[in-house]
């Protein structure tokens, strides 16, 4: 209240506070949406590439992805969420968060919300084995995508990818993340 009274008793009059008051008004109020602003940008989270590439065994032979492992909460809750550009030659490993080790395999349920790029996912078990594919995920859909098996781990990667390179349920995915056997 002082503030107000010393501000009025400055300015000599009310139409030069209310002119001073309006300035600062819309001072604040560009400030307030500029900074609203650049908090709600949209940037996806950087997820380092495991230096062991993962394989797939196929009929053609193996396949060589670099790979992105989003194992913590908040990687796997990012996934590729506002990615434009994923690599032909990369793949994002997921674990199955609902289990607490990947031997205890549930269904796993993914979605592509806030995500624009077509994916194919592969669901894959503890032994390494691809159990369920979906290809051609449609971006920024908020519907479930299911495993409709259990699974321990999911793969993502560029749609057209799983057709193109023949890649099929019963092959064998081969990394240290998901069967350290090899």
């Amino acid at each position: 209240m002082f503030y107000l009274f010393l501000i009025f008793f400055v300015f000599g009059s009310r139409k030069w506070f209310l002119i001073f008051f309006k300035r600062q008004l819309i001072h604040f109020l560009l400030f307030f949406c500029v900074s609203i602003n650049m908090s709600t940008a949209k940037e996806f989270m950087k997820i380092p590439v495991d230096p062991i590439p993962l394989k797939i065994i196929t009929e053609k032979g193996t396949i060589f992805y670099k790979v992105e492992l989003a194992f913590s909460k908040a990687q796997s809750k990012a996934g590729l969420m506002y990615r434009t550009d994923f690599p032909h030659d990369h793949a994002m490993l997921f674990r199955n968060v609902i289990s607490d080790k990947p031997e205890n395999e549930r269904e796993m349920l993914m979605w592509m919300a806030d995500t624009p790029l077509p994916l194919d996912m592969m669901f894959v078990d503890s032994r390494g084995i691809i159990v369920s594919i979906v290809e051609n995920a449609r971006p920024f859909s908020e519907d479930i995508i299911s495993s409709k098996v259990p699974a321990a781990f999911a793969i993502e990667i560029n749609a057209g990818e799983v057709a193109d390179k023949r890649i099929q349920k019963g092959q064998r995915i081969i990394h240290p993340a998901i069967y350290e056997k090899y």
